[in-house]
């Protein structure tokens, strides 16, 4: 790997870091002042991972994008933004005319199922 690109993925590893700390802080704000906030981020950044579909006796049909088959970067931007909002099973991560819930589950995996349509 190049000088150049060692101090690429080094402020892209950054960026990332800093939405996720603003998006952070947004959630603390809207924490401490009760104003609940709708997710800031467009659902294009977690569309654009290749999910592979997989069936639960639980949950049905959901998807699984993992890491090793993503474009790293890209991958780990949603990564940040779920982790920070502390998305599980049980509080996913969908935002105002999401098409699906996002949420996390072990390591180097980001998890997603089509939200029921009202």
């Amino acid at each position: 790997m190049s000088e150049t690109e060692k101090v690429l993925e080094i402020l892209i590893d950054m960026a990332n870091g800093l939405e996720a700390l603003a998006v952070n802080v947004k959630h603390r704000i809207g924490e401490l002042t009760g104003v609940k906030e709708a997710p800031t981020v467009k659902e294009e950044i977690f569309i654009c991972l290749k999910f592979e579909p997989q069936q639960g006796a639980k949950i049905g049909q959901y998807e699984v994008a993992y890491k090793a088959n993503n474009i790293e970067d890209k991958w780990t931007q949603a990564f940040n933004i779920l982790r920070q909002n502390n998305a599980t099973i049980n509080s996913r991560y969908h935002g105002q005319g999401y098409q699906f819930s996002y949420w996390l589950y072990g390591e180097g995996k980001i998890y997603r199922q089509k939200l029921k349509q009202k």
